[in-house]
């Protein structure tokens, strides 16, 4: 006899939704699809998620760590932000939670409160905070800040969402550090 994970067969099934949501958006993906996908019955997804918009709450749950981006002095916060921004572009491609976010929010209202809600917690509001501890004043900080935030958002719609050519990571990273950095040097 055969004991069944749950955490496993739930991780597999989010695992799937991920990477559809993220090629697919969320109006093409369906729970039977996912469901085939992940070698489980549609019901275990009801079971798990309560359907559709439950699994594509959960496969969208995002975590950015950019707590290391902001330990250091100002003139190398270009190089590690593009740091970290390059690995995750290249890390799991088509399954990145904010990748899912990003593409659902042009088809669901949700996904872009959500969207921006986790950037502004979570990519804008350190940042800000980090330039005002690093000397900017306070309405300095937040215009870098947003002119970074405004940017990064920019460059990943046009090669994540459109699906241009990522090109070599290191020349991508080189590339976004140093324009980074003069947004945060202004």
């Amino acid at each position: 006899m055969t004991l069944r994970n749950a955490d496993a067969t739930r991780q597999r099934i989010l695992d799937h939704a991920r990477r559809q949501f993220a090629r697919h958006g969320y109006g093409a993906v369906g729970v039977k699809g996912v469901a085939d996908a992940a070698g489980v019955s549609p019901n275990l997804i009801t079971r798990y998620f309560g359907g559709k918009e439950g699994l594509f709450l959960a496969a969208t749950q995002v975590e950015i760590p950019v707590s290391d981006s902001f330990d250091g002095e100002r003139g190398r916060l270009g190089a590690r932000l593009a740091a970290n921004i390059v690995r995750r572009w290249f890390g799991a491609v088509g399954e990145d939670p904010l990748l899912v976010l990003h593409r659902a929010s042009g088809e669901r209202p949700e996904a872009a409160e959500a969207l921006a809600a986790f950037l502004d917690a979570n990519s804008l509001e350190p940042l800000r905070r980090y330039l005002r501890d690093s000397g900017l004043g306070e309405d300095e900080a937040r215009a870098r800040a947003a002119a970074i935030d405004a940017f990064v958002l920019g460059v990943s719609a046009r090669r994540r969402l459109l699906r241009a050519d990522l090109g070599d990571p290191a020349e991508l990273e080189a590339w976004l550090g140093a324009a980074i950095q003069r947004l945060a040097d202004g």
